[in-house]
């Protein structure tokens, strides 16, 4: 599988924390994991990167609400905060992945997943972060 299906993949499962409690993902995630027909090395490093995301949640909030002028992430579109999340973490968290490819791959998802409005907009929140 490319890294872009993976991180497709865990854009998908990363979504679903904006419609279940904290205490539910363990299971979404497992039922999630167990629909994809893929290597167990990347069912694994879909877990592991989805698990360490969901735990620094909060963190990653922080780092969007500092730069999104007249926007917090509870005003944002649920695809669009959970792209931003994603590439905040492999902007900050990553090293083996360049902030413009984390930025490249976010637009990118924004552009099959979002609103017509969505990759200028993931664009410019990830833009003010690197």
């Amino acid at each position: 599988m490319s890294r872009r299906e993976i991180r497709e993949k865990i854009f998908k499962l990363l979504f679903r924390t904006e419609f279940y409690e904290e205490g539910d993902l363990s299971e979404q995630s497992r039922l999630f994991l167990q629909e994809l027909k893929q290597e167990a090395q990347d069912t694994l490093y879909i877990q592991d990167k989805f698990e360490q995301i969901v735990s620094r949640l909060t963190e990653i909030d922080d780092m969007i609400n500092r730069v999104a002028q007249g926007w917090k992430t509870s005003r944002m579109g649920k695809v669009d905060l959970t792209l931003i999340r994603l590439a905040v973490y492999e902007i900050k968290f990553e090293e083996d992945i360049p902030a413009g490819v984390a930025i490249n791959e976010a637009v990118e998802l924004a552009k099959s997943y979002g609103s017509d409005d969505s990759p200028s907009f993931v664009n410019g929140i990830l833009a003010k972060l690197v």
